[in-house]
């Protein structure tokens, strides 16, 4: 599982490398306005129906199913079970995309609902955008049919790879197609929609070097289809409670200046990098592992490698969130802050960067507890737990951001962001406790002896940060190169204290082994 867990993570580094690049281009020629915010909303609403019927729920109900069919042996099953599901979620989606470009502007509205006079102009541009980045859910969640399946046999290096290609697809548009456009930012949907169609026609024909191709059957009342739908109904919820709480935060930030749609898109892209490489990696790889000790009725081994997963998530999830919360700012001025993204900007990002940073551990967590649900086939418990922390995000939203809004206060986004995070902590603490409850999981021995050694590494790490920011000053007013140099130094001295902190109390690699 280590193994597969870096090789998961080394490929999704490279596509985060180029998502650094297509989001230093977009801010530096688009910077974060009106119309920059309008694409945000356009792409975070397939974006999240993506969560549903890509490698969300989908296929948190797809892999244990086909895990135990696998499990079986049954090659003829498999495949035909594999053909009916791929025709079916290809049947679905097209009809889902439908409805999303004939219902685009009403759409629009609704996520711009509370957009004041002046703000409410990107309502048309947004639905535009709409109209051009839904048929991305398509191609998505077929590429993410075909991941699962690969991910399903042991295959985890091309799935972590192909999102560098959505990347390189938006990067691609930026540079070729913005100069058509009368809004420029358009460019930016065209290229979403692009990205799509290159995962698709990476990743689909890989299925076929194992003969595991299917062939689109749709019968919505075969066995096997009917099974992974009744599965994924309570998963909506569930497996993407993190995009439906941005969702809320979406709409919540239509209340503000139009740029805090855009502040809110920057941080989130820097949070998603450890839960990408970390997280995602952790919960992608465990899901199998824990389907075949359930199908094998292993008791002891689901419980351990459910122990070892949020071990790890631990180990490299806390030191995360405080390396982004220490270093909000030159962080975003390192990788924004040129062209049409002005210090003002940095300072905003900033701001919402370190309020979110609270909750990555939460969220990490929360993609390694989700699958120990999902292995069992239980996917009722996670959906409970979500609709409790989705009204939780909304009362503190309201709570967090009114009397910020109210005092006028600059940054009452970084509010949002706040409430998005204490609901990733809330998440993850109710589904620890139900598994707990459940009698699922029983914690192996020396986790007092983990957590100090965290803790220590954490103090060590915090001291060296620190020092580089003092000897630093002011990160904005060093040149571009100085900036990604010191950054570097920040970054470097920060792990080895960490590194050396934990070597020194005995932690040693034969510890992070399963």
């Amino acid at each position: 599982m280590l193994r597969s867990t870096v090789v998961f993570s080394t490929m999704t580094f490279l596509s985060r490398i180029a998502g650094f690049v297509r989001d230093w281009l977009q801010a530096s020629m688009f910077g974060t306005s009106a119309a920059v915010s309008a694409f945000v909303v356009a792409y975070r609403i397939p974006n999240y129906l993506r969560r549903i019927f890509a490698e969300g729920s989908f296929s948190s109900a797809f892999v244990p199913v086909l895990s135990e069919l696998k499990q079986r042996g049954d090659e003829a099953a498999l495949q035909d079970f594999l053909d009916h599901v791929a025709g079916a979620l290809l049947g679905v989606v097209i009809v889902v995309t439908g409805l999303g470009i004939l219902l685009a502007p009403w759409i629009a509205q609704l996520f711009l609902l509370f957009a004041d006079e002046s703000a409410s102009k990107i309502v048309p541009l947004t639905a535009q955008m709409l109209r051009i980045t839904f048929p991305y859910l398509a191609f998505i969640s077929m590429t993410a049919l075909a991941g699962s399946v690969l991910n399903t046999f042991r295959h985890f290096g091309l799935p972590a790879l192909t999102p560098v290609l959505h990347n390189l697809g938006v990067i691609a548009g930026m540079l070729l197609l913005a100069r058509f456009f009368a809004v420029p930012e358009k460019a930016l949907a065209w290229g979403v929609v692009l990205a799509g169609a290159l995962q698709l026609l990476v990743l689909w024909p890989a299925m076929a070097r194992w003969g595991l191709r299917p062939r689109l059957k749709f019968n919505l009342r075969h066995e096997g289809v009917r099974r992974v739908f009744k599965l994924m109904a309570p998963t909506i919820f569930s497996s993407s409670v993190a995009q439906v709480n941005l969702l809320v935060g979406t709409i919540f930030a239509s209340l503000l200046v139009p740029s805090a749609q855009s502040w809110l898109y920057y941080s989130d892209r820097l949070t998603e990098l450890p839960l990408g490489l970390f997280g995602v990696a952790i919960g992608t790889v465990i899901l199998p592992q824990l389907s075949r000790h359930h199908a094998d009725a292993d008791t002891a081994g689901y419980s351990k490698s459910l122990d070892w997963g949020l071990r790890m998530v631990l180990l490299v999830g806390m030191p995360a969130a405080l390396g982004l919360a220490l270093l909000a700012e030159p962080l975003t001025a390192s990788l924004f802050r040129y062209g049409k993204f002005v210090a003002y900007d940095t300072r905003m990002v900033g701001y919402a960067l370190t309020a979110m940073s609270v909750g990555i551990p939460a969220f990490m967590l929360s993609k390694v507890l989700l699958p120990a649900f999902y292995a069992r086939q239980d996917t009722r418990t996670p959906m409970r737990v979500a609709v409790t922390t989705v009204v939780a995000n909304v009362l503190m939203t309201v709570a967090i951001v009114t009397p910020l809004y109210l005092s006028g206060f600059e940054a009452a986004h970084a509010g949002i962001a706040a409430a998005t995070a204490l609901a990733g902590v809330l998440n993850a603490a109710l589904l620890w406790r139900r598994l707990r409850q459940q009698g699922l999981y029983a914690p192996e021995p020396g986790w007092r002896r983990w957590l100090l050694r965290i803790f220590a590494g954490l103090v060590a790490m915090t001291l060296a940060v620190l020092a580089v920011r003092s000897a630093v000053g002011d990160w904005s007013a060093l040149r571009g190169w100085m900036r990604w140099l010191w950054l570097l130094v920040a970054v470097g001295a920060g792990a080895l204290a960490y590194g050396a902190a934990l070597l020194a109390l005995g932690l040693r690699p034969r510890h992070l082994r399963h």
